[in-house]
């Protein structure tokens, strides 16, 4: 199945995401990960955060960003620390509060996490499959991210 992103390349669903900014140059000079934007696949209103809670339990939407990010009621302390190690910061926003820009790489395409770079572009890092198979563990989502920016052709600076 071939499916377009917000680059308007067309990939298959089994190939790897495109970066939406060019990769290293062939010097060798990787561009450097600047910051991190996680994305929930819900929405940021009162509205939305109910809907999400009502959806979530009768099981008819799920986001595995929040499972990492979050437990029952609150944001988990392992997430907060694990983002505090971070070499860059990581924020991270709902559907109704991505800036145009993040909108664009990441539609259709969440929850997912992208790197915005020191040449001013973003790459998409880690979708929907590769936030689910974190299973919950902010741990394996710094793992996660660490491999992502070497495939992705990024450093940490």
């Amino acid at each position: 199945m071939v499916r377009r992103v917000a680059t308007g390349m067309e990939h298959t669903v089994d190939d790897p995401p495109p970066a939406t900014s060019p990769g290293p140059d062939p010097g060798g000079a990787r561009p450097v990960v600047s910051s991190l934007t996680g994305v929930y696949h819900a929405e940021g209103s009162l509205s939305g955060e109910i809907a999400y809670v009502v959806g979530r339990a009768l099981g008819r939407t799920h986001c595995a960003l929040c499972d990492i990010t979050h437990g029952a009621l609150r944001q988990k302390r392992s997430f907060r620390d694990c983002r505090a190690g971070l070499p860059v910061p990581f924020a991270t926003v709902h559907l109704d509060e991505r800036s145009p820009e993040v909108l664009a790489a990441t539609e259709g395409w969440t929850p997912s996490v992208v790197a915005h770079t020191d040449d001013g572009g973003l790459v998409r890092l880690l979708g929907p499959d590769d936030l689910e198979a974190l299973d919950g563990d902010p741990v394996a989502l710094v793992t996660a991210l660490g491999r992502a920016v070497d495939a992705a052709g990024l450093s940490w600076g």
